[in-house]
């Protein structure tokens, strides 16, 4: 596979990445394309891997973590992780009206919206974000905590997002772009 960075064959792969490929296989039936990129460095596929479980284990449902990197994604044009997470969010109960919605920060739920324009303004403002912005989310029902998880979703989204845009990752879920809807806001 040609990227700009190998897409590593998990068949021929060994040592701590090959680990890392067995457990992301049992545990998804297939080892995405991005995760074969991350596997040149195992400490890099680790850190990706323990960010997902840290995510996991906050206050967030999946079906919500899904919406803030569909937002997240969209805010930094990422196309694979906008094929990738408009697969998984469909699996986690979006329509494809909400996936579209919350690509733009936006939700008929005001709490939602709240959370998603919030982790896009953080991603597109590199942290830099006012205090009307805080208490905006805070109004919406957001703690200080809640804040801390968006910040580490933004996190770990953003890592997906920029390994794909340096690697030129191969799309291997349904293809969606940046900047294309069929819903607008």
């Amino acid at each position: 596979m040609s990227t700009r960075i190998e897409t590593l064959n998990p068949e021929t792969t060994t040592g701590k990445s090959k680990e890392l490929f067995d457990a992301v296989q049992s545990k998804l039936g297939f080892i995405p394309n991005l995760i074969k990129v991350f596997g040149n460095s195992p400490a890099t596929l680790q850190s990706y891997l323990t960010l997902g479980e840290l995510t996991a284990s906050g206050n967030f449902t999946n079906k919500f973590r899904e919406q803030l990197a569909l937002a997240i994604a969209e805010e930094n044009s990422c196309n694979y992780c906008l094929s990738a997470h408009t697969a998984i969010g469909k699996m986690n109960g979006l329509t494809d009206e909400q996936t579209e919605l919350n690509r733009q920060g936006r939700s008929a739920d005001a709490k939602v919206e709240a959370g998603l324009q919030l982790a896009q303004s953080i991603t597109r403002n590199r942290g830099n974000i006012s205090t009307e912005e805080i208490q905006a989310a805070k109004s919406a029902g957001y703690n200080d905590g809640d804040i801390l998880e968006i910040v580490l979703n933004v996190v770990s989204n953003t890592l997906t997002n920029y390994v794909n845009h340096i690697a030129d990752t191969e799309v291997d879920f349904p293809s969606v772009e940046a900047g294309k809807f069929t819903v607008n806001s």
